[in-house]
């Protein structure tokens, strides 16, 4: 069939599909505008109202306004201005938000770069980027100083979180947040230069200019910055807010996500400005303060890993607070995986249902389909392996030959494409690799997925990460998905080895719980997997203590690979 046929039938069994009473149409609060519009909105119509509680520091949408009013005019007082690229090295705190809503006001290009990066990784973001100005913690200044003389930058802006701590604060601090602020007589002291700064007039907010240059995650090969612009992120909020995350008068939110990570971004700088909502902003995560931050702020939408709800609910203090608040709780299955046990769990401790958030990619800006809707009888997790949902208003998607680029039946697997109004414009100064993954309007993932004969969506894993055993395809999305089913396994990574007979077989690197740590061995896992899979899918078990982790609480597979060709 055609493409035109293909879609009609794939949108026939959306539209069949959908959850009841869910919008099927993008929701803008203040119609198609720049997301800076949309924070002026907010601070004219409420300029009173909080936008981020930090740890008992409150920032109101007039103030935020503000603050980003007086860095963006600061940026023009050094020469920076539309098209150039502003580094943020920060980690989470208010500081952040004003630094991107007012790169974004004067129509630079946001940079966002991992905290946690070590040399070589700052310097690939910054020789790829070339910004000429870089914020940063006082803390990161050591590293800004070793590699600055070989950058474009040429203005460093510093600020500390002892600038914006509270005498009393609300909320557990994490020990980063106490250490003693450092002397940086080299680099512009962010705060004390914007009271100092008078703001100007500044350029209507633009949606179809570069906006932000979001990296990927690395996980293969160095990072590729992808061009995003404020469009594709209102977009992005209009229609999963509609879906997934419909805000109500007394909506608060609550992230501790990475805002340099793209759902960090999403959850602590786009939605709360979009949506004109409170934000619970934690520099990182912590349970206790995410608790406290619960019940002291009436969090009603929360974030987060299904590591970190497992957390919550084991911990010993958990029912010293109120999360009765809480009325939906999004999750993403990194190392833990979502199953019945844990939702059951933690409705009845929060009320809330928890849910998996979406599928999406740096690339798209994340957010392009949805499972909210789709929980009655536990139904998202009797579809696995890997149910993503329905895709988002506005958002297609299709099944591809990898190698022909032609359409695959309903329920074969193939190569997930995705069109999407929130797509990349292309990946910065890489020609090449832009035209290998965007044809013809579509971006072409390199990931395996299928839509299955009632629409559903389903993602296995990235094509490399796919193994060939005895000439079955095997998963080790699915793998780990079966795995996380065990009642003693905290977590797994699973990924491939060359094998003489077979082709490859399939490595389980397995972590327990901490009360069946000793109570197990790589034999009785691996006679449990015998009972529960086909035989080619079982896999070779190791019980390790930890996974290595990227910053955003991915593994790092990469890591595990040349472990796994040494058993």
């Amino acid at each position: 069939m055609d493409e035109s046929e293909y879609l009609g039938r794939v949108r026939a069994l959306w539209a069949r599909a959908w959850p009841v009473d869910t919008p099927r149409e993008p929701h803008y609060p203040i119609g198609r505008a720049a997301l800076t519009d949309y924070l002026r909105h907010w601070a004219r119509t409420t300029p009173d109202k909080p936008a981020i509680h930090f740890y008992g520091h409150d920032t109101t949408f007039a103030q935020l306004d503000d603050l980003s009013d007086r860095f963006a005019a600061l940026l023009t007082q050094h020469g920076i201005g539309a098209g150039d690229r502003v580094a943020v090295f920060l980690s989470n705190c208010p500081q952040f938000n004003a630094v991107f809503f007012g790169i974004l006001k004067l129509g630079a290009v946001y940079v966002p770069i991992s905290p946690l990066s070590q040399r070589a990784e700052l310097m690939h973001a910054l020789s790829d980027a070339t910004p000429r100005a870089i914020v940063t913690l006082d803390r990161l200044m050591p590293l800004v100083r070793d590699v600055r003389a070989e950058t474009s930058i040429e203005h460093v802006f510093v600020t500390r979180y002892a600038d914006v701590l509270p005498a009393q604060p609300t909320l557990p601090l994490p020990a980063m947040l106490t250490e003693p602020p450092l002397a940086c007589g080299d680099a512009i002291d962010l705060l004390p230069a914007l009271a100092q700064t008078t703001p100007i007039p500044l350029p209507p907010g633009s949606l179809d200019a570069v906006a932000a240059l979001n990296y990927t995650g690395g996980t293969t090969g160095l990072p590729k910055g992808c061009i995003h612009t404020q469009g594709d992120m209102v977009d992005m909020a209009a229609a999963f807010s509609a879906v997934s995350l419909r805000a109500d008068a007394d909506t608060v939110m609550l992230s501790f996500y990475p805002q340099f990570w793209i759902a960090g971004e999403n959850t602590g700088l786009i939605f709360p400005a979009f949506l004109g909502v409170p934000l619970v902003l934690l520099a990182r995560w912590d349970a206790e303060a995410f608790m406290a931050g619960v019940q002291r702020y009436c969090v009603t939408n929360g974030s987060m890993l299904v590591d970190s709800a497992a957390e919550v609910m084991a911990h010993p203090r958990v029912h010293a607070y109120d999360l009765r608040s809480l009325r939906h709780t999004g999750v993403s299955s990194f190392v833990k995986k979502l199953n019945p046990e844990y939702r059951r769990a933690w409705r009845e401790l929060t009320g809330s249902m928890m849910a998996e958030s979406a599928w999406g990619m740096t690339e798209t800006q994340t957010c392009n389909s949805f499972t909210v809707g789709m929980q009655n009888d536990d139904f998202d997790l009797r579809s696995q392996p890997i149910f993503v949902g329905l895709p988002v208003p506005g958002t297609d998607f299709k099944i591809c030959d990898f190698d022909t680029h032609e359409l695959m039946p309903i329920g074969a697997e193939g190569e997930l494409c995705v069109r999407t109004p929130t797509l990349l414009k292309g990946y910065w100064n890489k020609p090449d690799a832009t035209a290998q993954t965007l044809r013809n309007g579509w971006f072409h993932t390199g990931d395996i997925g299928c839509i299955d004969e009632q629409g559903y969506v389903h993602y296995l894993g990235r094509r490399k990460e796919m193994l060939k055993v005895n000439g079955m395809s095997v998963f080790p999305a699915e793998i780990e998905a079966m795995l996380g089913k065990h009642p003693a396994i905290l977590g797994s990574a699973v990924v491939g080895r060359a094998d003489e007979q077979r082709g490859q077989l399939p490595v389980a690197f397995v972590m327990l719980r901490p009360e069946a740590v000793g109570t197990l061995d790589d034999a009785a896992l691996t006679s449990w997997c015998r009972e529960n899979m086909a035989i080619y899918k079982v896999p070779v078990v190791r019980i390790v203590d930890t996974l290595p982790l990227t910053a955003t609480g991915k593994v790092r597979k990469q890591d595990l690979a040349p472990l796994a060709e040494q058993l």
